[in-house]
């Protein structure tokens, strides 16, 4: 099971305030464990949403909002992608993560066969090969 960890964004993390020495390294401390576990499969943190966009979908109409947005707690400031045996086995990894006045989300990646029926052979096929692109293009 694929889980994606979400760290809401803050004040600070919104105004571009970087994280200091002793936060960087604690997490870079856990991250190594998360790798060496085999748990990580990626994990970025994201610029302030005043350097991001939205786009707004409405039938056929497109509309392009600039940040930065309201409502700081709605926002994530960064991510993790870890693959885990259970929502449990995500929680205790989290439970360690070196953060303190924070919250953070965690939710299921769904997998193809997730869809059922809907995902039909040919489908599935584009799946895996949109996949296999992907992954020759990060190992490059």
């Amino acid at each position: 099971m694929r889980f994606m960890i979400m760290v809401k964004a803050s004040k600070d993390s919104e105004a571009g305030v970087m994280p200091d020495e002793k936060l960087l390294a604690a997490m870079g401390k856990f991250n190594e464990e998360l790798v060496k576990a085999g748990v990580m499969l990626a994990g970025e943190g994201l610029h302030p949403s005043s350097k991001g966009a939205r786009v707004r979908f409405s039938g056929a109409k497109r509309t392009v909002i600039d940040g930065p947005f309201a409502e700081t707690k709605e926002l994530v400031a960064g991510f993790w992608i870890w693959q885990v045996k259970s929502m449990d086995e995500a929680t205790e990894w989290l439970k360690r993560a070196p953060f303190e006045d924070t919250e953070v989300e965690i939710r299921q990646v769904f997998e193809p066969d997730d869809f059922g029926p809907a995902l039909t052979p040919a489908l599935k096929e584009q799946d895996e090969r949109l996949r296999a692109q992907t992954a020759a293009k990060k190992n490059r």
